[in-house]
């Protein structure tokens, strides 16, 4: 069987695509639902002056709001219906995984298949709407502090700002989950994934056009495409990195028949985390940027040293940002994967690693060599962030499309890609079944 599955995916094109007429559907289904969310973007919010709101991200580059702004495309700086963007979901998904290794309710919840799973979606639900409420609340009496951006201050500013800005994460939420169920897949990462693309062709434009003026020389231009290319081509090898664990299983015979004693592979991925450290990171790091830009001269003396020695282009920004990524991809890693869990889970199956006595042995086994790919992946991390933060003092055009961005756009086309094949393997094993009923009908 496994035989056959290999030739289907040698044999996989997308001239294929157009026999599958599922497949197809759920294509369309998914562009037309991105294209939903794109329009979102440009609808502006009820009561702000639209061009004051898109001067103060432009002075915000490299900033917290610069970085919303991205994983937005571009919705706040247009202060538009899905300025939130699909944040408040990911923190609460986030923070869900962090409860579920503190709340046994939530961790019982976790082991009872899909209907635990179900649970654990509609608790990630109400907390994307409780976050969502209490940032958008923050948002509206933050953009009432700063001038000409509000045009008609007060509690029904206050009000409308709330629902607007919460409902439109919410209704992003709910597109996400209907491409996740009725589409090819990945319905979150496929809606920041868009948003960060369409912003491409802006940052193209002024980079030709620093080229045009002589801020950028051509070799300078042309570095960047192929540094692009190189990274992008460093990334996609790295992701698909992984050490594979030999996992035996006995024999046993049953009457007359021996079953079992076959060999798999337990695949440990270098970059478990994925892109969630850099985020983390870029985070924490922006919050004193963002708060001295918008206090502006009330900004505190400690405050304004701060920032002045964790600047975008300052050593200890490049330390601190690089440590981050490596503290969170471990602190991540060991949230979402259970060395302990999945030795259980190889016991209880029959399943067992050579030279490693099943139970802890095999947990303590799987732990020692998740530590050192994690190390790996972390390291790999953190060059590929700060690959972009260097090019910062020459190349103020690429800003916002730093190695965050890309790693978003690489792993979500991965995964994208990979759904779309699994979608014509399987329309290629339905073919085969069918073809396989009618001979037998015919004999």
């Amino acid at each position: 069987m496994a035989s056959a599955a290999e030739q289907l995916a040698a044999n996989f094109n997308f001239s294929n695509l157009g026999k599958a007429k599922e497949l197809r559907d759920r294509i369309l289904f998914t562009l037309a639902v991105l294209i939903i969310a794109r329009l979102g973007t440009y609808i502006p919010m009820p009561g702000i002056d639209p061009a004051a709101m898109a001067h103060l991200i432009s002075q915000q580059q490299g900033g917290l709001l610069d970085m919303f702004n991205m994983l937005s495309g571009g919705a706040v700086q247009r202060m538009a219906i899905f300025a939130l963007g699909i944040m408040p979901y990911i923190s609460s998904s986030i923070i869900v995984q962090l409860m579920q290794t503190v709340i046994p309710e939530l961790e019982s919840l976790k082991k009872e298949g899909e209907v635990g799973r179900k649970q654990l979606n509609q608790y990630t639900r109400y907390g994307t709407v409780f976050l969502a409420a209490i940032q958008s609340v923050g948002i509206a009496f933050g953009l009432q502090q700063m001038p000409g951006i509000v045009i008609d201050p007060g509690p029904f500013f206050v009000f409308t700002t709330i629902i607007t800005l919460t409902g439109g994460t919410i209704l992003l939420m709910w597109m996400g989950e209907q491409i996740t169920s009725r589409g090819v897949g990945n319905g979150i990462s496929l809606i920041i994934f868009v948003g960060i693309v369409a912003r491409f062709p802006t940052q193209i434009s002024q980079l030709f056009e620093a080229g045009r003026t002589g801020s950028l020389s051509p070799f300078t231009i042309a570095g960047i495409f192929f540094g692009a290319i190189g990274l992008v081509l460093f990334i996609v090898f790295m992701e698909r990195a992984q050490r594979r664990l030999l996992v035996q299983y006995p024999k046993r015979q049953v009457g007359n028949r021996m079953f079992g004693g076959e060999s798999s592979h337990l695949p440990l991925k270098l970059n478990v985390s994925g892109v969630i450290p850099p985020i983390f990171a870029s985070s924490i790091l922006t919050v004193p940027l963002t708060y001295a830009a918008f206090a502006g001269a009330n900004t505190p003396e400690w405050m304004q040293n701060v920032v002045a020695y964790i600047g975008p282009t300052q050593p200890l920004y490049f330390i601190l940002y690089g440590g981050m990524i490596i503290f969170f991809a471990f602190f991540y890693t060991s949230i979402v994967f259970n060395p302990e869990e999945t030795a259980e889970n190889l016991k209880k199956y029959g399943g067992f690693i050579p030279g490693i006595r099943p139970g802890k042995k095999t947990a303590e086994y799987i732990d020692y060599v998740l530590t050192r790919t994690t190390c790996v992946g972390a390291i790999y991390l953190a060059v590929v962030c700060l690959i972009p933060e260097f090019l910062r003092r020459d190349v103020t055009s690429i800003l916002s499309l730093g190695g965050t961005s890309i790693l978003i756009i690489v792993s979500v086309m991965m995964d994208t890609i990979a759904q779309i094949q699994s979608h014509l393997i399987a329309q290629q094993y339905e073919g085969l079944i069918k073809k396989a009923k009618l001979r037998g009908a015919r004999r």
